[in-house]
């Protein structure tokens, strides 16, 4: 910026422009971060700086930075003669799609992003000014982890921000991008918010290193193999979206602000929707006439939402349940979904997880939910029980029941057992359930119910085959299909499959006034 007072040979002029001579030299300075060799360095490795990262994700012009004159106190270890304006950390505000959002970017360019009690302080600010005005925090992550030199001192600047993100969750959103490393302490701050980011091949996180795991426990491992984008997208689910540069990571995360409200008092935004014909014949073909024959879930919907965009979460994990954001008739919608095209779609232990921390996130920040059921049971075996099905398959059961906000279920197949109770079931307090005439609403398959039941009868028929089978049949006609729950008010229509969208945008607009309240606690305690 050119300074805004001409020269004069007013002596007090005079003073004034040396005085925004050294305004602009500062401004200078603090955009330079740890200067152009590091930066070079930095775009070497595939990587942005902190500013431009913030230059891409928010609004052009809307940036209003904090901060940025700070430096650390340190004096040990020499680190008094290396002092950079911002201390390795850009904090601000400003707006996406016009919305305000408040942002910290780390600069790995200055003593490689590690943070001091400087660095945590600036953090502190934003995540506190965050919560006073109701509005996301966006953390973009490139550190090497906490500032050595000053020992506990910077340790303390991460349970100051942990204790912040504690406080923070459920009040207003907050985001992670893993834009480098993230390791030791400095992954509980992410892991603590609602959603992660991580770019591929350039981003890693883990509790400890390669060097450490070779060490303990004699694996040889890679960073990337033990922490990578793909390790945490695919095996661990610790991170939600996998991309693959940094690029396509912040437009990730604005197309995921769209979907989501500003915080727990606020509705998320809407967009204009005129009403049209929404029958969709192609549902009606989706259901395989086989009940063992796949199908892809994604296709049903497709067929349901606005415009068949589904902004899908957790796409590589637990691939077994989907679960994403979407629109229906204009209002941003959570949609649950049991996979048919994955283990059959049945319940374990990581889809149970995945699923109900997406509900709980839906349910704090008043996302109505959609279930999309078609569920053969819990996944069998000595793995999953010594690994505690019980209790993980309980922690959607307990999202479910707490959730508060609009529920709708569709059953468009299998609803088995006590997976049927547990996918949004009426009896825990789904508002309105549908289910499609391919609907099979029972406590198991028709032929393992057949072989439990007339167990004697076919052991001692002439040809057991065959009266196994007719059998199956008896069963299937009295009880694998939607009629007996429906007799019972626990499905609340059978409809065409082709109705389904008309049925939700009328279901969701009906229920957009919904009150319910929790009992009075302090809080609930879910089966951790």
């Amino acid at each position: 910026m050119k300074n805004p007072i001409k020269s004069s040979t007013n002596p007090e002029t005079k003073s004034d422009d040396a005085k925004f001579e050294t305004l602009q030299k500062k401004n200078e300075e603090a955009l330079e971060g740890g200067g152009k060799k590091r930066i070079q360095a930095q775009h070497e490795k595939g990587k942005l700086t902190a500013r431009e990262r913030i230059r891409l994700l928010l609004d052009e012009g809307s940036f209003e930075e904090t901060g940025k004159f700070v430096t650390h106190r340190s004096k040990e270890f020499g680190l008094d003669q290396q002092l950079y304006l911002g201390d390795g950390v850009v904090t601000g505000y400003g707006t996406i799609h016009g919305r305000l959002v408040y942002v910290f970017s780390q600069d790995f360019t200055v003593f490689g992003g590690s943070l001091s009690e400087a660095h945590a302080e600036k953090i502190v600010k934003i995540m506190d000014l965050a919560m006073k005005n109701g509005a996301p925090i966006i953390g973009l992550n490139d550190s090497g982890g906490a500032r050595i030199q000053e020992g506990v001192v910077s340790l303390a600047g991460y349970a100051d921000i942990f204790y912040r993100n504690t406080r923070a969750s459920g009040v207003v959103p907050q985001i992670s991008a893993i834009m480098g490393p993230c390791a030791g302490g400095a992954v509980y701050s992410p892991a603590i918010t609602d959603f992660i980011f991580m770019v591929e091949k350039t981003s890693y996180m883990f509790v400890t290193g390669p060097n450490v795991v070779k060490t303990v426990t004699q694996e040889d491992v890679s960073a990337e193999e033990l922490g990578g984008a793909s390790t945490h997208s695919t095996k661990s689910g610790v991170t939600h979206f996998a991309c693959r540069n940094e690029l396509e990571c912040i437009q990730h995360i604005k197309k995921l602000l769209t979907y989501i409200p500003q915080n727990c008092e606020d509705e998320a935004p809407r967009v204009a929707y005129e009403p049209a014909d929404e029958a969709r014949p192609t549902l009606n073909n989706i259901v395989p006439s086989s009940p063992n024959q796949p199908y892809d879930m994604r296709d049903v919907v497709k067929g349901i939402v606005d415009a068949g965009d589904f902004f899908e979460v957790h796409q590589n994990f637990a691939e077994n349940i989907i679960v994403g954001f979407a629109r229906i008739g204009g209002r941003s919608i959570g949609i649950v979904g049991n996979q048919p095209a994955a283990l059959a779609g049945v319940l374990d232990i990581k889809a149970s997880l995945k699923g109900a921390r997406f509900v709980r996130f839906c349910d704090a920040f008043n996302i109505p939910l959609l279930v999309l059921e078609d569920v053969p049971g819990f996944l069998p075996g000595t793995d999953q029980e010594w690994n505690a099905i019980i209790t993980n398959g309980a922690k959607l059961l307990y999202a479910f029941s707490e959730a508060t906000v609009p529920r709708v279920t569709v059953i468009t197949r299998k609803a088995y057992g006590g997976a049927y109770d547990v996918m949004n079931s009426k009896h825990i307090g789904a508002d309105l359930n549908y289910a499609w005439p391919s609907a099979e609403i029972a406590v198991m398959g028709a032929k393992g119910a057949a072989e439990i039941i007339f167990r004697r009868e076919i052991s001692e028929a002439e040809d057991q085959e065959a009266k196994l089978q007719e059998k199956i049949e008896d069963y299937t006609a009295k009880f694998a299909n939607p009629y007996m729950a429906a007799s019972r008010g626990y499905i609340d229509e059978v409809i065409y499959p082709e109705e389904t969208r008309m049925k939700l945008i009328r279901a969701f607009k009906m229920l957009e006034n919904k009150v319910d309240q929790l009992p009075r606690k302090k809080h609930g305690n879910i089966p951790l």
